[in-house]
């Protein structure tokens, strides 16, 4: 949640960004904030105001029953009890405003870094990386959801979508055998590096409260694609980065404490609520999937360093899984809500002769931390809004799509690259 402080005193900055991001009558909200914060330092003022001469009152009625003057004390009291009731109007009204400023604040999305690109849509992206070789493959290759119903002998097929129509509906496939073993050996070697990297690894809960969803842009924003247990009114998460994160909602953080590097494996589960056609097909896109995810709370002046180093990491994983890969900074309409900059990674599907989307690893800068209220004390001692990031180190069902898909073999079989035996016990999928 952007700060009204920073609203106000940025008011042409704040509506360029919300343009960059294509949000709708900027100017209008913007202004609108404005007035309501406006109108809510008056009311404070007054408030003030009245609460100091009630405090004054009080003191003048102490001195007057000491002097003995009960008279005159008892006309003062009268003047205190309009004061109380008036002071009472004033912090209604002052909640009043703050409530519907809170309303208005929440509507609108973070602002993008300055070396976000303009753009609306994903063509608009702009390519900062591509790396690795993409594999020329045999002659009937296959991709994935069709090459997993020759694979595994007796069990094949290893993910069977059908199975997992019958048990829940679409988009919750089954794995089995080598499979669901890669799937297991994925994770391990996944949080195994984001160990080497200096994240503590967390095992945080899968389901989280409304508070949760809101303090990472969550909520208000994405209840129609998120999964609701109405009867606890709790929410599966669609990413660790929530219940992560929220390990530190209304925590000053030490100083010496940063930065902070937490890694999560979960499932995750997303509604996906609108999405259709051949580019969801397989393992493309599903409800409920597995990921590793890396999450940073650091310093302002440190965070874009932090960001680097985790764009690094994700290199690194991509590159010791001998998958080509390439890295695109998100344009401003095709950017995350709560987001100040993010960097999309896409694997190569030889199979499908296209990119696939695996990780977004982006800065939030003040956003998550400002509805957290997550803040450090700085080096004059002044309490300071912390930087919250986070990247998917890595999402599974994509990796495992382009690792099945680039490493078939003429005989029919799948290689498994050399990083990801010791954590299987296979080399090949028979």
């Amino acid at each position: 949640m952007l700060q009204t402080n920073f609203i106000r005193e940025n008011r042409e900055l704040t509506i360029a960004g919300l343009t960059k991001k294509h949000f709708k009558d900027a100017e209008q909200a913007v202004d609108r904030i404005i007035e309501l914060d406006g109108k809510r330092r008056q009311i404070q003022q007054d408030l003030d105001d009245v609460l100091a001469a009630s405090n004054n009152k009080a003191k003048e009625i102490g001195a007057l029953m000491k002097a003995g003057q009960k008279a005159e004390a008892e006309a003062a009291k009268a003047d205190t009890a309009a004061l109380k009731e008036r002071s009472k109007a004033l912090e209604e009204e002052h909640k009043a405003f703050e409530d519907t400023l809170l309303q208005e604040l929440v509507k609108l999305p973070n602002l993008p870094h300055e070396s976000v690109p303009e753009g609306r849509t994903a063509e608009d992206n702009v390519t900062v990386l591509e790396a690795g070789v993409k594999p020329e493959l045999h002659e009937g290759a296959l991709p994935h959801w069709d090459l997993i119903r020759k694979l595994g002998g007796s069990q094949a097929p290893i993910i069977d979508f059908e199975l997992g129509n019958k048990i829940t509906g679409a988009g919750f496939p089954v794995y089995k055998g080598k499979a669901a073993r890669l799937q297991r050996a994925m994770i391990a070697f996944f949080l195994s590096e984001a160990g080497n990297a200096g994240y503590t690894e967390i095992q945080p809960p899968i389901v989280v409260n409304a508070d949760s969803g809101f303090a990472t842009g969550q909520l208000p924003d994405k209840e129609g694609q998120m999964y609701h247990a109405t009867v606890d009114d709790l929410y599966l998460i669609p990413t660790a980065e929530v219940p992560v994160t929220n390990l530190y909602r209304d925590v000053i953080v030490q100083e010496s404490e940063l930065p902070v590097k937490n890694a999560a494996f979960t499932p995750c589960f997303r509604r996906e609520a609108g999405s259709w056609g051949a580019h969801v097909r397989g393992l493309n896109r599903l409800h409920q999937f597995d990921k590793v995810e890396i999450v940073q709370i650091n310093k302002p002046e440190e965070s874009y360093k932090a960001l680097d180093e985790m764009v690094e990491h994700v290199k690194s994983l991509l590159e010791k899984l001998e998958l080509p890969y390439r890295i695109l900074r998100l344009c401003g309409g095709d950017m995350g809500f709560t987001s100040a900059l993010t960097y999309d990674f896409e694997v190569w599907s030889a199979g499908q002769q296209r990119w696939l989307e695996c990780s977004s690893v982006s800065n939030f800068e003040t956003y998550q931390a400002n509805r957290l209220k997550l803040r450090y004390k700085n080096a004059d001692k002044k309490t300071q809004l912390l930087h919250t990031l986070n990247g998917s180190a890595l999402a599974l069902p994509r990796i495992l799509a382009a690792l099945l898909e680039n490493n078939q073999q003429p005989d029919g079989t799948v290689k498994i690259p050399a990083v990801l035996v010791p954590f299987c016990g296979f080399d090949v999928i028979e």
